[in-house]
């Protein structure tokens, strides 16, 4: 997942994210959604709609640290549809668009899971540690929030690598090389070719991969900074009180999104060795989520991109025109 520039920022180009699916590619501009599937009789199936970003309705949330949220929420949405739709083509199914209720119940279920794995599970597993120890790790601890995301980050690795095992995923993560790769040539002013794509990196900056990595990071500075100033006991009932950190986490991991998603776009716009050096981990871990596509899937890649940006264009000259 590449995520892209939805501040309504006035730029020279375009700014494009995208996802790689089933098969297939989602890209994304700021107006424009476009998934392009390769089909079981090698033939592309391509999906185009008009996306209206909740920034459109509400210009504040365009704002900085508010607008990462946003984009997270927008890749969540467009990515469960594009996943849907890519899946129904690869086997060549008729789509059925799932309902408004059926999406919300998959977003739900989406993040349930993630808060699960992510938020819970690390929290319980920290106090465990602690107990197992002997130790004091109170959430006061800057080790609690250490030993916290240790475990986090951990959970994340562990479940790429999992994943990673199965045949169909590698594919995905052939075109997640791809959607990167495609996204490199355009945004090297080159022509939109499968000979300009392919030798360029399968790792980009701004990848979602790397935003995830950086959220569960950052959360442990964002954590050890705040929980000191939260109450030690909660009517005298621990259960309660853990309780209370937990909701207190989940609260927290909207801003930590948004600090996320600022410093990913300083880190494409400025070549500062310090902030370079705190995203790298992120660009290591796509050597992990992408592998060298082969010229079909950057063809599938370079068709969902000169979609998106024709399409985005054209609405841009209509506007004008209006």
């Amino acid at each position: 997942m590449l995520i892209s520039n939805q501040s309504g920022d006035e730029t020279a180009q375009i700014r494009v994210g995208g996802q790689a699916v089933i098969e297939g590619i989602m890209m994304r501009a700021p107006k424009t959604f476009t998934v392009v599937v390769r089909r079981p009789d090698g033939d592309l199936s391509i999906r185009e709609d008009r996306w209206y970003s909740p920034m459109e309705k509400w210009p504040i949330l365009s704002k900085p640290f508010l607008r990462g949220s946003v984009v997270l929420y927008e890749s969540l949405f467009n990515g469960i549809q594009a996943l849907t739709y890519s899946a129904q083509e690869a086997l060549g199914e008729e789509e059925e668009k799932l309902s408004p209720m059926a999406l919300g119940a998959t977003i739900a279920l989406a993040l349930g899971g993630a808060i699960l794995l992510f938020v819970i599970v690390p929290h319980l597993a920290t106090l465990g540690i602690g107990t197992l120890l002997n130790t004091d790790l109170g959430v006061r601890s800057v080790w609690f929030h250490v030993i916290d995301g240790i475990i986090k980050v951990s959970i994340f690795i562990a479940y790429i690598l999992l994943i990673s095992l199965l045949k169909d995923i590698r594919r995905v993560f052939q075109y997640h090389g791809a959607e990167h790769k495609s996204i490199h040539t355009y945004e090297k002013g080159e022509d939109l070719t499968v000979e300009n794509a392919r030798k360029h990196s399968t790792l980009h900056a701004r990848c979602g991969t790397a935003f995830l990595l950086l959220v569960l990071v950052l959360s442990i500075f964002i954590f050890t900074a705040v929980f000191p100033f939260l109450p030690k006991d909660l009517l005298g009932n621990k259960i309660v009180t853990n309780a209370f950190y937990i909701l207190v986490k989940i609260a927290l991991l909207l801003p930590i999104a948004g600090c996320s998603y600022e410093l990913i776009r300083l880190g494409n716009k400025y070549q500062n060795p310090v902030l370079q050096g705190f995203l790298l981990p992120g660009m290591w871990l796509q050597k992990l989520t992408t592998r060298e596509p082969s010229d079909d899937q950057l063809e599938v890649a370079l068709v969902a991109l000169k979609k998106t940006l024709e399409k985005e264009e054209l609405r841009a000259q209509l506007n004008t025109a209006a």
